[in-house]
């Protein structure tokens, strides 16, 4: 197993650098067109040149021009409040409303119930069940 250890490691680098390469936004890309650095990482690859010169040559690699945010600075700056759900009125809210529907709809089945036990009991008896 550790023999395949360097081929995966090369394998790991040539995919991270192409995938790298290719969410770099066009204007962090140095030197050279985004396009032709995508080609030389895939063409050399296997002997590590094409990646290794992209992470060392290729990106622009500094401060965040000013204006723009990475994801980490919006989630620094951002909170979200978690509020459990007991403390949740519109939670709380849509649970009376679904019990209102619960119980409405258990009474319509016990009415129904009654009904039907009603019209076998009259079918026992020999009355007719729709002479009411």
């Amino acid at each position: 197993m550790i023999r395949y250890l360097p081929f995966l490691l090369v394998l790991a680098l040539w995919i991270y650098a192409f995938i790298d390469c290719l969410n770099t936004p066009e204007e962090q890309v140095r030197g050279l067109p985004k396009v032709v650095w995508v080609i030389i990482i895939l063409l050399f690859g296997e002997v590590l040149v094409g990646p290794i010169a992209w992470l060392v040559a290729g990106k622009y690699r500094g401060p965040v021009p000013a204006g723009g945010s990475t994801p980490s600075e919006w989630h620094r700056n951002h909170h979200a409040q978690f509020v459990a759900p007991d403390d949740n009125p519109e939670f709380l809210k849509s649970l009376k409303e679904e019990t209102k529907k619960d119980e409405a709809l258990l009474k319509d089945w016990e009415a129904d119930l009654r009904r039907r036990e009603e019209e076998l009991r009259r079918r026992e008896r020999g009355e007719d069940p729709k002479a009411d």
